[in-house]
């Protein structure tokens, strides 16, 4: 029986990559692998029998002491503390893989080499920039940013890209600049997962071998999801609040128009948002959504709209909305692209642009209802034959396998 060991900062659904991390461990168990996690702790998390083994909790943004901060600086470079307890687990429980999520600051890469000397091929699935971009997102104040491509991470305090911060962006270009030196990602990965074709281009562009990049597309169960084809009165933008997810374009373009927004989320954008949208009627802010809530305001909405400044990778809010029998507006940037079809499954609109994303509102206010019935009915279609858990299943088994694990008898894809 396979053995499949899954690593990710949060062990609860506190963001898409957690989800992937989740779901994983949970699809392989489901297939009869062996499977164990290791995480840090937090009040959040999941229940887990390997919760001995998780690291301590670390949150940068957190009160803490002077002593304590000097600590967590170092264990953001490289964590002591992990490598010590991932030993400690492997002693006990040797995988035949291993899958990294979103381990950066938190557990760090320190357990990438870890794996690396013990023999055990590992993997990691691209949720973000990170490998690529010290700041995640090649994104700043200033909009798109790839200054860092040719090595020059001095940039990152120059530009202060963590969160306007001094001393967090000093800090994350010192564990950039050190991860880089002792090639802690790229000379311990045997592959990088990229759910977008647009992040195994711009991971190329910075440097990673081609051959090292894998596509797998995110998957969804689209049967869990009750399709609603008739168009509602209003949009649903539904998600995290941030400068990046471009929801101050979407208040823009949508008070010079008479069609209703609602916007289901929380962040740190917030605030400012609220005062953007001042006493605009038309423009409904109803906080943190989750389960059948939101999926109610997906299914009853006329399209959601996903208007992202950054480099987007593969939302799984388009995958839901699709599977939720609605169409997408968003921004034409990243993997966006990649997943809506310009007039089939949605539009697409010019990012950072709210006239533009105010006239793709229009037409679809406009549209016959037929029409937009027609392109939910699309985006359901497509959903359910080209983001599934079997070509999931089968892609990463494909990869397992050529790492050398033996899934002869235990590749039923379900």
């Amino acid at each position: 029986m396979p053995r499949l060991l899954s690593l990710n900062t949060y062990h609860y659904r506190r963001g898409g990559s957690d989800v992937a991390f989740l779901e994983s461990d949970k699809l392989f168990a489901g297939l009869g692998w062996e499977t164990a996690v290791f995480a840090m702790h937090h009040p959040k998390n999941e229940p887990s029998p390997w919760s001995e083994y998780f690291v301590d909790e670390l949150e940068l943004g957190s009160n803490y002491t002077l002593a304590k901060k000097i600590g967590m600086t170092t264990k953001v470079v490289y964590s002591f503390e992990a490598r010590k307890k991932l030993a400690r687990l492997l002693d006990g429980w040797r995988p035949d893989i291993a899958h990294s999520h979103c381990i950066y600051h938190h557990i760090s890469p320190s357990v990438l080499s870890l794996l690396h000397k013990r023999g055990i091929p590992t993997v990691m699935t691209a949720h973000d920039l990170k490998l690529a971009c010290p700041a995640y997102k090649m994104l700043n104040d200033r909009g798109i940013c790839e200054r860092c491509k040719h090595g020059n991470l001095m940039n990152v305090a120059l530009h202060r890209c963590i969160h306007g911060s001094l001393g967090m962006s000093s800090l994350i270009m010192v564990e950039s600049v050190v991860h880089r030196m002792l090639g802690l990602y790229r000379h311990n990965l045997d592959r990088v997962i990229v759910p977008s074709r647009f992040y195994g281009e711009k991971l190329a562009e910075w440097g990673w071998p081609r051959d090292k990049l894998v596509h797998i597309p995110n998957f969804i169960e689209a049967d869990n999801f009750v399709p609603q084809y008739e168009p509602g009165k209003y949009f649903l933008y539904f998600g995290r609040l941030a400068p990046e997810k471009g929801v101050d374009k979407l208040i823009r373009a949508v008070k010079g128009l008479c069609v209703a927004l609602k916007i289901a989320g929380v962040g740190p954008s917030e605030s400012e948002l609220h005062k953007l949208a001042g006493q605009d009627g038309n423009i409904e802010f109803l906080g943190h959504c989750s389960g059948d809530r939101l999926w109610q305001l997906v299914r009853q909405s006329r399209a959601v709209v996903l208007p992202s400044q950054w480099y987007e990778n593969a939302p799984l809010s388009i995958l839901e909305s699709y599977a939720s029998g609605k169409p997408v507006i968003g921004a034409r940037i990243g993997g966006i692209v990649e997943m809506v079809r310009d007039g089939e499954s949605g539009f697409l609109f010019d990012p950072g642009s709210a006239d533009d994303l105010a006239a793709k509102l229009s037409n679809a206010a406009s549209l016959p209802e037929i029409r937009l019935k027609e392109m939910g009915e699309f985006a359901r279609r497509h959903v359910a034959t080209r983001f599934t858990r079997a070509r999931f299943i089968s892609g990463t088994l494909k990869l397992y396998a050529e790492l050398g694990v033996d899934i002869s008898s235990h590749s039923n894809t379900g």
